[in-house]
């Protein structure tokens, strides 16, 4: 039996943290960006489709190679270049050499994160939920941190010391490397053999395709936020950009709780029962962030973070329950193809922003997490007991 290991859960989870800082940067260094290389939103909107794309939708793909043979040589190689390329964004003068950048920072994204997840699910024991719950916090968190070390940086060093975000990206990997015998003799008996899926016959891949379809939706609400909100804040209503960068992290900060919390609940009373909520309540609660000022805006944001992100972990855990026998694949699916299948769809915000205005941008989304509801609604899932 496999026994659960907070400290290696704990570990994976800091660099799930390190490399995610700097997906949680990205999209608040966008304005910056734009006005040094004099950007239209549609361009700047490749930028974030480019960053999407690399980190998120080829995840499936390095699941599959992961389920194939194991990589652990993807978690610090990842990590590192998920902030190298990061930390190089304000250098190059070309919107070429930008995307390259973005390219290489993206692919160590989808590096760490279907490795990481199965690495970490051999070590959760008879606790599932609450370990993909620690180790998922990790990236949340970094979600989080990322746009206020980025603003935080830019704003009183200026943009071309960016590269200083580096320094976690570095020091990670050696670590990682301290505990490299224990993560990898962890990963000795790779298959649960015992665990097989439960029969739901030929509604096992619509129940995925389904529950891709809502991960999507949470994932087109969460980075259009987080990448609308700034240029709302600094370029509509020519706010102060440290106040953008704290706004982003307390809607992100709230996901960190909601995470944590969700996880027990969605166990106890059932993990479509829960979902379905959640994107109920985020339909009710994400339009109030157009009404709402000051510190009740902040109030807002931290609660819709709460109720929409909350779902991160329990999405994954039934995927892996979908598909048992290829943890790899289902991690990728959930982290990265449908997340990044939502935040590719962002771009055509950038489309109307440019059309109708940054405003009118953000309030397309309101209609998202009630599509989310009804796909939720429809979705075949029984909760099957854990073998390991």
């Amino acid at each position: 039996m496999r026994r659960f290991n907070f400290k290696i859960l704990l570990l994976l989870s800091l660099g799930h943290l390190v490399t995610d800082i700097y997906q949680g940067a990205l999209p608040v260094i966008l304005p910056f960006l734009k006005e040094s290389l004099s950007l239209s939103y549609t361009l700047t909107g490749v930028i974030l489709m480019t960053a999407n794309f690399t980190s998120s939708l080829i995840q499936p793909l390095l699941g599959f190679l992961s389920d194939k043979q194991d990589k652990p040589l993807l978690l610090p190689l990842g990590c590192f270049c998920s902030g190298l390329g990061l930390s190089l964004l304000a250098i190059p003068s070309s919107y070429i050499v930008v995307l390259g950048l973005v390219v290489i920072s993206g692919l160590g994204v989808a590096s760490y994160h279907p490795e990481g997840y199965k690495t970490a699910y051999y070590f959760t024991g008879e606790k599932r939920a609450t370990g993909m719950a620690i180790f998922s916090v990790g990236g949340n968190l970094g979600f989080a941190l990322g746009p206020l070390i980025a603003i935080f940086v830019v704003k009183y060093f200026g943009l071309s010391s960016l590269p200083l975000i580096m320094l976690p990206s570095l020091l990670f990997p050696v670590i990682l490397f301290f505990y490299w015998d224990k993560i990898t003799s962890g990963r000795v008996d790779k298959k649960p053999a015992q665990e097989t899926p439960h029969k739901i016959a030929g509604t096992t891949y619509l129940s995925l395709l389904i529950l891709v379809g809502i991960v999507m939706m949470r994932s087109w609400i969460q980075m259009g936020l987080m990448s609308y909100i700034p240029f709302y804040y600094i370029d509509y209503l020519q706010g102060d950009p440290l106040h953008a960068g704290a706004l982003v992290s307390v809607f992100l900060m709230g996901g960190v709780f909601g995470t944590l919390g969700g996880s027990p609940l969605a166990d106890r009373w059932g993990h479509q029962r829960y979902l379905t909520l959640s994107m109920l309540l985020a339909s009710i609660v994400l339009p109030l962030i157009f009404v709402a000022r000051g510190i009740f805006l902040f109030a807002v944001l931290g609660l819709l973070g709460m109720i929409l992100i909350s779902t991160f972990t329990v999405t994954v855990v039934m995927a892996q329950r979908l598909l048992p026998r290829n943890l790899g694949i289902a991690s990728g699916l959930m982290v990265g193809f449908a997340i990044g299948a939502g935040g590719f769809c962002v771009t055509l915000l950038g489309v109307i922003a440019d059309s109708f205005g940054v405003p009118f941008a953000l309030k397309s989304i309101a209609i998202l997490p009630f599509i989310g509801f009804l796909l939720s609604l429809s979705l075949k899932y029984q909760r099957t007991p854990d073998r390991i």
